[in-house]
């Protein structure tokens, strides 16, 4: 089981997905809203639907400020809560789970293996859900890129992305992450999107420059599980401005969510009881699969 259980946060997460098609996180930052600025974002962004408040951060985002304003987002909303971390200081026992990272893209060993090795038994004494996830960072990277010294993947080489999401999932993550960084001026492109999920069966997340419900739409319907959005929210309103603009958001990832759930879940459905059959050796899944859809479609149109 690819090293450690799946937790409750992350069947949750998953039976999220199965439901809706997409999922939306929301991330704060308790360098940038500590304490009860960082609680009314979670509070507003709950009421208005999303799925999981992310905390964390690349610089500030641990000790007192972290463990304060964790504690403060758990008095405020019923949905799970997970560590984004930054580094081994920023995990808090107030937290239901923790993306268990991996950066795939750092040109520093401590950033793959260093600070897990660090971490591990801290989170294994808090008893923290963790969740292996494959973290890569895409252009321009901004604050993230710059503290992990990563190596940036281009805008316009879906490969190179594509291959290094695929990595993680065979070193074991669980999920992957693509981030091009906190206030990021455009998030990932749509053509990277779809070339990394052709080649994972794994939730994709991406982050980064989603600033609008628009573009949270065409990254669902490019190809992604799931958004993370942190400087679009980071607003000074009242609870319900922020409440009105997150509701938005959500509306756009859930709508694609469902046309995408809509194009696939039906054949899901209608052929999943002969899927352990195309396990038998000598069956060519591909072709089965790809013959059972073009009939299905042909059904579908005739009526």
């Amino acid at each position: 089981m690819n090293g450690c259980k799946i937790g409750k946060a992350e069947q949750y997460i998953r039976d999220k997905l199965h439901k809706d098609g997409a999922v939306i996180f929301s991330l704060i930052d308790p360098d940038k809203q500590p304490f009860e600025k960082g609680a009314k974002v979670a509070k507003a962004s709950a009421d208005a639907g999303v799925d999981v408040i992310l905390v964390g951060g690349s610089i500030g985002a641990q000790g007192i400020v972290l463990d304060k304003t964790v504690k403060m987002i758990r008095e405020k909303v019923n949905i799970p809560i997970i560590l984004f971390p930054g580094n081994v200081g920023t995990i808090t026992p107030y937290a239901d789970a923790t993306y268990f990272m991996y950066l795939m893209n750092s040109r520093e060993v401590y950033w793959m293996s260093t600070v897990q090795i660090q971490g591990a038994p801290i989170i294994k004494r808090m008893g923290v859900e963790p969740i292996p996830t494959g973290y890569i960072i895409a252009e321009p990277g901004k604050a993230v890129g710059w503290i992990s010294n990563a190596n940036p993947i281009p805008r316009d080489r879906g490969d190179l992305a594509a291959a290094t999401a695929l990595a993680a999932q065979y070193m074991g993550a669980r999920m992957i992450v693509i981030d091009a960084g906190s206030g990021a001026e455009q998030p990932v492109s749509a053509k990277l999107i779809s070339t990394v999920k052709s080649q994972i069966e794994i939730p994709f997340i991406c982050g980064g420059g989603i600033r609008t419900p628009k573009q949270a739409a065409e990254i669902i319907e490019a190809g992604a599980d799931g958004i993370q959005i942190g400087t679009a929210f980071e607003i000074d309103g009242d609870y319900k401005e922020i409440k009105k603009k997150v509701e938005k958001m959500v509306k756009a990832v859930k709508a694609a969510g469902a046309k995408k759930r809509g194009k696939n879940g039906k054949f899901i459905e209608k052929t999943k009881k002969f899927l352990p059959l195309l396990r038998i050796p000598g069956f060519d899944r591909s072709k089965i699969i790809k013959r059972w859809k073009s009939k299905y479609k042909g059904k579908k149109k005739s009526k």
